[in-house]
């Protein structure tokens, strides 16, 4: 499995609409065969950061799914959306792999 960390700079005069394209996207990307782990708004601290988690199960599958993002009707409509209400200032893109299973203590005896 391969986790995409999604990192934003958003406007923050424009969460509320940046809310709006993350719950979309949550539905676009578990229609497409990812599972969304959900977004990450401002609250405390900085105003104009927020994150995105979401995994497929390889990073094949995980360009399959940017390709045909390109040609989705929903997906271009999400994509206009955003540049339409200057939510999103830029975003940075992080690709992790998780560590899932616990280990007895020992283990660590080993290194």
């Amino acid at each position: 499995m391969i986790t995409c960390t999604l990192t934003y700079e958003i406007d923050p005069n424009q969460v509320a609409a940046f809310e709006a394209y993350a719950k979309a996207w949550i539905g676009l990307v578990n229609r497409m065969g990812g599972t969304h782990h959900g977004y990450w708004l401002p609250s405390e601290g900085a105003n104009d950061i927020a994150y995105a988690m979401f995994s497929y199960p390889s990073l094949a599958a995980y360009e399959a799914y940017r390709t045909a993002s390109m040609e989705d009707a929903e997906c271009q409509k999400a994509f206009a959306f955003a540049q339409k209400t200057g939510c999103i200032r830029r975003y940075d893109r992080t690709f992790t792999r998780p560590v899932l299973d616990a280990a007895p203590i020992e283990a660590l005896d080993t290194y």
